[in-house]
């Protein structure tokens, strides 16, 4: 084996830098050390300021959080509030109606005539009540064609008028805000 493979040459060192075992002055090594401490006290600060501000991102968070359930349980509580107040309203509108059956059945000597314009003041009162609260009829006119969404067949009868025309209502059906609460029983015409 000849030198050249039991030691072989060491790597040159790159163009314009010292080799590596070359020993530093004393000036080139305080010149290092100085600048080392500069980018140690640069490096510092800005650990310090981005400490600072993952501090301040982390209480803005925690806020952030705080701020969504609060914000969750108002809503919570106002619709609780609009539940409740909601059938207060309606039950106050009804207070009359109930004032009224209760004075018409204080009356003992009642003539026939007086407990129909009772009964008839007290419906009166009723309906106001729920046309109030947006609670509407459905009454559909003899002659109208038939809504499966407002209203149920009853029976189908034939006659000469167009298939699937309501021709009697037996009972009324009833919205609120658009939505049916019942819908209108009725008897249609029988399809061709």
């Amino acid at each position: 084996m000849s030198d050249l493979e039991k030691n072989p040459p060491e790597a040159a060192p790159a163009e314009g830098s010292a080799p590596i075992d070359a020993p530093f002055s004393p000036e080139e090594a305080e010149a290092a050390l100085a600048a080392n401490q500069q980018d140690l006290a640069a490096l510092t600060a800005e650990l310090e300021t981005l400490k600072a501000q993952n501090a301040e991102l982390a209480d803005q968070y925690l806020r952030a959080q705080a701020d969504v359930q609060n914000v969750r349980r108002r809503a919570e509580d106002e619709v609780a509030k609009a539940r409740k107040f909601g059938v207060e309203s309606f039950a106050e509108s009804l207070l009359p109606v109930v004032d009224s059956l209760e004075a018409g059945l204080a009356i003992d000597n009642a003539s026939q005539e007086q407990l129909r314009e009772g009964s008839q003041v007290t419906l009166s009162q009723l309906k106001q009540a729920l046309e109030r609260n947006k609670v509407l009829a459905i009454d559909p006119a003899a002659g109208t064609k038939f809504d499966p969404h407002q209203h149920q067949a009853i029976s189908v009868v034939p006659a000469e008028q167009d298939p699937n025309t309501v021709v009697a209502v037996l009972q009324k059906g009833y919205l609120i805000a658009d939505r049916v609460l019942r819908p209108a029983l009725v008897t249609v015409t029988a399809a061709g």
